[in-house]
């Protein structure tokens, strides 16, 4: 049964809103913190089991609260994964099927106006909503961020920056504090962890609880640390190629930024009833440096590579220290459960489910449904999309628009090795028309901005 079922729907609901956890939390209305990396691999983090990146703060956050092994983005490239998770359904069911541009003939995406945003369903208890760096829905009206929910926005508009100091992306500066274009100095990580402990010190003055999403550009092409970051990955790490050790100062340099938060948190008196979350739009970029750990393919791939990938979550007194979760969830599923947390309405319609549960270390409420993921693309892609759908163990997936699905049984085969699809017709029937179903329920809502 999939998660667009309206009686299934009623009892998710139904389910969050009854338990104690939602009562608690809708008593003290907790802060929340979002923070998202922009193509982190799944083995890019010490936590999760890399080598040779160390990333102590990140690991502090795991230890204090708990660590997913089994958490997806909705896509393996990033407009449709932030679409889903700030809307809680899936991205083409909000017209964001591909990567949001500059260019109209290379844009695949343009967020439906009549998608409520979780800053605008927070908005009924009370929140106050800030983004503090990459947006990547639109660049343009009525797809602004202080349209869509936010009251404060400082960060960059686009895709991605063509370099980590001018903050410019063909030739255009999209840096904007609210709809004020801006030019400021410094490493864009760097600026964006100070516009957060900036916005978390004003708000520090305020009675209001806050939600802050801040997503981060690291460790993005071009792979661009600061150089004193460069050189202390290089002493430390003999051996490693020039690529990775460009990657991993990257990545070091972010989580000095996430302990940069955490530290101001706590110094704001704000820490002790804020819920931090940790995860990342997408797997790891291969050929920039970046790993997903043992698992097969990286960014752009419908393998596990490009669509598992790091999700952590804090919360002094509420989730348990030192826990960990095999539990499936994806980046949509955070939408509702942060309005379970903050008290909030969830709004009727969405495809992603509540997770207290999980977060507090147990089971999902409800296990059985079908996940699918997407992606449109131009290029060698010809304007068309590829999918992935799961349905318990079993994952039907195509790699490019251009070929026969594959069939993967994930317990069995979790490195997807062995393609199923000659072997279990029926399976590969069943799934095949479940996607299909999905494809047609998706068609109804335009994925071009109106001429």
């Amino acid at each position: 049964m999939t998660p667009s079922n309206p009686t299934r729907r009623s009892l998710l609901h139904a389910t969050w809103a009854g338990s104690a956890f939602a009562h608690q939390a809708a008593a003290e209305r907790p802060n929340i913190v979002l923070i998202l990396a922009d193509d982190l691999g799944y083995g890019d983090l010490s936590c999760y089991g890399s080598k040779d990146i160390q990333t102590p703060n990140i690991d502090r956050l795991a230890e204090s609260g708990i660590r997913f092994t089994n958490f997806y983005s909705n896509s393996p490239v990033c407009s449709p994964t932030r679409a889903a998770l700030l809307t809680g359904q899936y991205p083409d069911r909000v017209g964001v099927p591909g990567v949001i541009r500059t260019h109209r003939e290379n844009s695949w995406g343009y967020l439906s106006p009549s998608a409520a945003l979780l800053p605008q369903a927070l908005k009924s208890t009370g929140y106050h909503s800030a983004i503090v760096g990459k947006w990547h829905l639109g660049l343009e009206a009525p797809n602004l961020p202080n349209q869509r929910g936010f009251d404060e926005f400082h960060g960059f508009l686009g895709d991605m920056m063509d370099d980590y100091y001018q903050h410019l992306r063909h030739g255009n500066n999209y840096m904007r504090h609210n709809r004020e274009e801006v030019r400021a100095e410094g490493h864009a990580t760097e600026l964006f962890t100070s516009w957060a402990i900036e916005y978390l010190r004003g708000r520090a003055r305020q009675n209001a609880p806050f939600f802050l999403y801040l997503p981060y550009n690291a460790p993005h092409t071009p792979i661009q640390p600061p150089a004193d970051w460069l050189e202390r990955v290089r002493k430390r790490e003999a051996g490693m190629s020039e690529r990775r050790a460009k990657l991993a100062a990257l990545v070091e340099h972010m989580d000095a930024s996430v302990g940069r938060i955490v530290d101001a948190l706590k110094a704001n008196g704000q820490y002790s009833n804020t819920l931090i979350v940790f995860t990342s739009d997408n797997g790891g970029q291969l050929d920039a440096g970046g790993t997903c750990g043992p698992l097969r393919g990286g960014k752009q791939d419908m393998y596990e590579g490009g669509i598992r990938v790091p999700m952590l979550a804090a919360w002094p007194g509420k989730i348990a220290a030192k826990a960990t979760s095999s539990e499936v969830a994806l980046s949509m599923d955070l939408y509702p459960t942060v309005c379970g947390a903050a008290g909030a309405r969830v709004p009727d319609g969405l495809d992603g489910v509540s997770i207290p549960g999980a977060l507090r270390g147990g089971a999902l409420a409800v296990k059985e449904r079908d996940l699918v993921w997407v992606r449109r693309e131009g290029g060698a892609y010809h304007g068309r999309d590829y999918y992935a759908l799961r349905r318990g163990d079993w994952k039907l997936l195509q790699n490019t628009p251009f070929e026969p699905y594959q069939l993967y049984n994930l317990r069995e085969d979790p490195l997807e090795a062995k393609d199923q699809a000659r072997a279990q017709p029926k399976v590969l029937r069943e799934l095949s028309a479940a996607l299909m179903r999905h494809i047609q329920r998706a068609a109804a809502t335009p994925w071009q901005r109106p001429v």
